[in-house]
């Protein structure tokens, strides 16, 4: 008989004890004698990666990236060995391995780096010796043997690689909710689970906020058409399947409201109204590394005009730095930042065919007296920047307006 091959992969919390530990051991061993070859992905015990990233910070405010891999990396590791001994204790035979010992390969940008490949190699030589392989997620290492990380939700994104590189049936990812929902539960209570939702979609509400999922992972599981099964560690019941299209979606214009505060919004203040300007100033920053997202120019009615933009928060310092230097060299004005902005967004693939949702959405924030700093759309999203302080009201009344307690 045929033994398939599943990934699974367990995010901090479901890992963060001993007790925990143990019950997602179960849970593998569980998957293997329903005669599957299992590869689990793991991340860091419970809050171990921010707890690692506060030591750095009390060193230094700005720790070398190359350390920082060297240190984040180490969680994952401990997680790993800890989860191999808890099945073994069970009688079943199993390996741990880091993510350079399985081969994959990164390109050299540390704390966000890139998979290049993965050879899979030890990966399938134990699987042929039947045995559990539980692999460190959020890691790689370069073809100069240097550690590197995914970046933040990384474990999502080894998971789907490795169920990519090792053809795997299906790809689970298990979490400490059960499944994506409408909204954040902790913020709405009326939040529903969404049964179905489409790689568009997820990836739309991931990278706007939604934090089940690491926005990358769903790049590569929509490239590759790997369907993923989003479900809770602490429970049995379904939980959210992420695929490609599904037709009985279109009807729905609105599927899911996001919240992110991890934002932070820049304005050069008078900057001379002439061609190649912006370009100047996004090269600048650009040079640093840092990803720009929204971008509002006001209209220019003095030969000046304020330019504001947003990036990570993580990523100010470097962003400010770059800016005053652009805004130094074009003669501009002042340079300000605002670190307490949030991004409300709503998001549906079914935005294609309905008309006025924006309108809806404006109005909504307007009924409820909450300024619109900036907006940004997409083909399946619209978002808006807002005070961080009615954030959570926000995402309130959006869910409310476009009655999401009733998707199914």
């Amino acid at each position: 008989m045929k033994k398939y091959i599943i990934v699974q992969k367990y995010g901090g919390s479901s890992v963060a004890n001993i007790a925990r530990i143990k019950a997602v051991a179960k849970r593998v061993v569980a998957a293997k004698n329903s005669r599957n070859h299992v590869v689990v992905v793991v991340s860091a015990l419970g809050d171990t990666t921010d707890d690692l990233e506060a030591l750095a910070f009390n060193l230094s405010r700005t720790p070398p990236d190359r350390e920082m891999d060297m240190l984040m990396s180490t969680g994952e590791q401990i997680s790993c060995a800890l989860l191999a001994i808890a099945v073994k204790e069970m009688g079943h035979d199993a390996i741990s391995f880091t993510g350079p010992q399985v081969g994959i390969q990164t390109d050299k940008t540390h704390t966000r780096a890139r998979i290049e490949t993965i050879s899979g190699h030890r990966i399938r030589k134990a699987l042929a010796q039947d045995k559990i392989v539980i692999v460190a997620g959020y890691q790689g290492v370069t073809d100069e043997d240097e550690i590197t990380t995914l970046g933040r939700g990384g474990s999502d994104l080894t998971a789907v690689a490795l169920a990519q590189a090792l053809k795997a049936k299906v790809c689970e990812i298990y979490t400490d909710v059960n499944g994506i929902y409408t909204a954040d539960p902790r913020l709405v209570k009326e939040a529903r689970k969404i049964k179905v939702i489409t790689f568009d979609e997820m990836l739309e509400m991931a990278s706007l906020g939604a934090q089940v999922m690491q926005a990358r992972s769903i790049e590569v599981a929509k490239r590759f058409n790997i369907s993923l099964h989003v479900r809770s560690s602490f429970s049995k019941e379904e939980g959210t399947m992420i695929v490609k299209k599904n037709e009985k979606l279109e009807d729905v214009a609105v599927r899911g409201v996001t919240c992110s505060k991890s934002d932070a919004k820049i304005t050069i203040c008078a900057v001379p109204d002439r061609t190649g300007i912006a370009a100047k100033i996004f090269t600048e920053i650009s040079k640093v590394g840092v990803s720009v997202d929204t971008i509002v120019q006001n209209v220019s009615h003095t030969k000046q005009t304020d330019i504001s933009f947003t990036v990570p928060k993580s990523s100010l310092p470097k962003a400010l730095q770059a800016a005053k230097a652009a805004a130094r060299e074009i003669h501009a004005g002042d340079v300000l930042y605002d670190k307490n902005i949030a991004r409300i967004s709503i998001v549906g693939s079914g935005m294609r065919s309905h008309h006025g949702i924006a309108a809806r959405m404006f109005q909504a924030l307007a009924e409820n007296k909450i300024n619109i700093e900036m907006i940004a759309t997409s083909e399946i999203s619209v978002s808006c920047i807002i005070s961080q302080r009615h954030a959570e009201k926000a995402v309130r009344s959006l869910h409310e307006k476009f009655e999401l307690e009733k998707v199914e």
